[in-house]
């Protein structure tokens, strides 16, 4: 990422790119065809329907790149040579402007203020699901945020071929590693419904920055000291580092999933046995037999994974998962704080059960017996 001097040009072309693709997903968001999700039970007890077209926007994305690359000759690397922070402020000013939008509009349609103050209500928001022509918005949020991501991933490997006139491997792995990610989330898009933030928490400019601003301009940032790389890994590392993200992903992904599949069908089965289940209501079976938060340790592997492609001399790659660290440390006390109110003593049971959050050397141990589904059914 190359020094830039902002100048009113520069912002306003930034500014007004940003909007086109923000828009742009919008519409296409509007039109192209998804599956139609019933979502889970809002505070209210209400259930919304969902139109779920994030793989569509994902490889209407594709098609538009490669088009364009091919065609026209088109290249991504000026996003991150020279276009990249003027981005970044364009990126935070549409996101102040959206979450007072939000605001407006939503008092306007009789949304009741928190009491706490309007510079509360501006950042935590005042509606839970606000909706343009049947398009959610929260929900919406995710597409500009991992698209763009990926777009600047992809940024950043056009501009290494430019420079050296190929992808070093460990590049090769960096595109990889992202495009897999985002791959399985799409694939797996219905999952985030059951998430928190889109079941409990009102719209506001902090779920606005975070997707908008954070997610696609910080969580790349390894992608900026591996431009300049032009000695391969070795080989080794290379093939460590394929293990520890496939690991990883597949504790991540697979971890969500069940817990997922468990919402909508309690009976469904978990690595090929019914699931086993503690006082009729808490799930111990598969991923979640062995850590209580096990989600979050495939999720930290995924991320601590993708900075080491930049290798370990720098700290600079390692700040998206040292905070995400922090982050999901905090959310899971916070969390386990909420579920011990809610469940009492079978919380108390449960935790001995499963006796960790989200290191599960002891239950390791147990993943051999509880594939082949020997361990007994619990009461």
């Amino acid at each position: 990422m190359q020094a830039f001097a902002l100048t009113p040009w520069s912002l306003a072309a930034a500014l007004a790119g940003y909007c086109g693709f923000f828009f742009a997903l919008l519409l296409a968001s509007r039109v192209l065809p998804g599956k139609r999700v019933l979502g889970f039970a809002q505070p209210d007890g209400q259930r919304k329907t969902y139109v779920l077209n994030g793989m569509a926007l994902f490889v209407l994305t594709h098609m538009v790149v490669i088009a364009g690359t091919l065609a026209l000759g088109l290249s991504l690397a000026p996003l991150v040579t020279t276009h990249f922070w003027p981005l970044v402020i364009a990126a935070n000013l549409f996101s102040v402007a959206w979450s007072l939008l939000l605001y407006v509009r939503g008092r306007e349609r009789g949304a009741q203020p928190s009491g706490k103050g309007l510079v509360r209500d501006f950042c935590m928001g005042v509606e839970l699901n606000p909706t343009w022509k049947d398009v959610d918005l929260k929900v919406f949020a995710y597409q500009p945020s991992l698209i763009g991501l990926g777009l600047l991933v992809a940024a950043f490997g056009y501009a290494q071929h430019q420079q050296l006139g190929h992808l070093t491997p460990q590049m090769t792995l960096y595109q990889a590693f992202w495009w897999l990610y985002l791959f399985t989330h799409y694939r797996d898009e219905p999952g985030v419904l059951s998430m928190y933030d889109v079941i409990a928490e009102k719209f506001g400019l902090m779920l606005v920055w975070g997707d908008l601003v954070l997610v696609p301009f910080f969580y790349c940032i390894a992608g900026g000291y591996l431009v300049g790389q032009s000695t391969p890994m070795s080989t080794p590392a290379l093939l460590g580092l394929v293990a520890m993200f496939s690991l990883g992903l597949w504790i991540f992904r697979g971890a969500n999933k069940q817990k997922h599949t468990f919402k909508i069908d309690p009976t469904a089965k978990i690595w090929g046995s019914a699931p086993r289940l503690l006082g009729g209501r808490l799930l111990v079976s598969g991923w979640w037999g062995l850590g209580r938060k096990i989600n979050y340790t495939g999720e930290l592997t995924v991320y601590f994974a993708i900075a080491a492609t930049a290798g370990l001399g720098h700290i600079g790659p390692f700040l998206v998962p040292l905070w995400l660290l922090s982050l999901l440390v905090h959310r899971a006390w916070r969390d386990e704080q909420r579920c011990s109110a809610k469940y009492g003593e079978l919380w108390t049971e449960y935790c001995r059960v499963v006796p960790v959050r989200m290191l599960p050397l002891p239950g390791l141990r147990r993943l051999r017996a509880l594939i082949a589904g020997s361990d007994r059914t619990l009461h």
